[in-house]
C-alpha cells in the first residue's frame, strides 16, 4: 500500500509510532467526535488497543478488503485525521465505501475535502473500482457539504444505517461513479 498524495495532505498507512500523535488528537477531539461515531472502547486510546488495530488493518490490507489511512498536512507533517476505504467488492460490483475523521483543531479549513478526493482517486486509479459510497447524518452539514465538493450524488435515505454513539441512526447515502466509466451507457 503506497502513499496517496492530496493537494495539501498526504495520506498513508497507519504506524505504531503514530499512537502518541493520534491518541492525543482523537482524546482532545472526543466531544467533537463522539455524535458521528460508534461508541468508543474503554481502552479506545491505548497503545494496546492502537497495535490490535494495526494487526486487524495489516489483514484487511492482505485480503484486500480495507484500506485504512491517516491524514498529515504536508506542510509540518501533523496529523489531523483519517479515512477509510472498506467494504470492497470484486467481480460484478467493483465497489466500496469510505468513511473519514478530522481533529477538531483542523475542522473546516478543507483537509477532510482534500482526503477524500485523495482517497476517491486512490480508489478509481489504483484499486481499480467502479464505485465508492459514502454515508453521513442528515444534520451533519459539513459532512454533506465535503462529498457535494468531491462530487458524489445524493442516492437516499437509509433508516437506521449505522449505529452511532449507541444507537441506530438515520444516513443520508452517497455514490460517485468513477468518471471514466461514466459514458457506458448504464443507467
Amino acid at each position: 500500500m503506497r502513499r496517496v498524495d492530496g493537494a495539501r495532505l498526504y495520506l498513508r498507512p497507519p504506524e505504531l509510532k503514530d499512537h502518541g500523535e493520534w491518541a492525543r488528537l482523537r482524546s482532545a477531539s472526543r466531544a467533537f467526535l463522539t455524535p458521528w461515531e460508534p461508541t468508543w472502547a474503554e481502552d479506545e486510546l491505548t497503545r494496546a488497543a492502537f497495535r490490535f488495530r494495526l494487526r486487524r488493518y495489516a489483514e484487511d490490507i492482505r485480503e484486500g478488503r480495507a484500506y485504512p489511512f491517516l491524514s498529515f498536512r504536508r506542510e509540518d507533517d501533523a496529523l489531523v485525521g483519517g479515512i477509510t476505504v472498506s467494504r470492497i467488492q470484486r467481480g460484478v460490483a467493483q465497489m466500496c465505501a469510505i468513511g473519514y475523521w478530522v481533529g477538531e483543531p483542523f475542522q473546516s479549513q478543507g483537509y477532510t475535502t482534500d482526503a477524500v478526493a485523495a482517497v476517491v482517486r486512490y480508489c478509481f486509479e489504483d484499486l481499480g473500482l467502479h464505485r465508492v459510497e459514502a454515508a453521513c447524518q442528515p444534520h451533519n452539514a459539513a459532512s454533506r457539504r465535503v462529498l457535494a465538493k468531491v462530487g458524489f450524488a445524493e442516492e437516499g435515505l437509509a433508516r437506521r444505517y449505522l449505529k452511532i454513539d449507541g444507537d441506530w441512526r438515520d444516513h443520508v447515502l452517497y455514490g460517485m461513479i468513477d468518471p471514466r466509466d461514466a459514458g457506458d451507457g448504464g443507467a
